[in-house]
């Protein structure tokens, strides 16, 4: 699944350990958003991670999952582009 993920974290450290976990999730694609292309476990994996990270009360994370019909309407404009899965062939 395609998965947008954006963050707004007040402190410093804290910021740095969300984004710092999401790289191991996905590509930082500008300085608060990063695309994922995860299944439904890691996604899973990656909400308990960062809800143990943030400070509910002051912070904000949003995971949109976009279905793969969806993800050919999305637009790039200016520097970059959309993440594409990588095909991984086994031998």
């Amino acid at each position: 699944m395609f998965v947008v993920v954006t963050y707004d974290v007040v402190e410093d450290r804290r910021r740095n350990k969300v984004m710092k976990t999401l790289k191991g999730y996905g590509r930082h694609v500008q300085k608060s958003v990063f695309e994922c292309h995860l299944d439904p476990p890691r996604i899973e994996a990656m909400v308990r991670k960062l809800s143990g990270l943030i400070d509910p009360q002051k912070d904000s994370v949003r995971i949109y999952v976009i279905p793969p019909r969806a993800l050919r309407k999305v637009i790039a404009l200016g520097v970059g582009e959309v993440t594409r899965e990588e095909k991984v062939v086994v031998v």
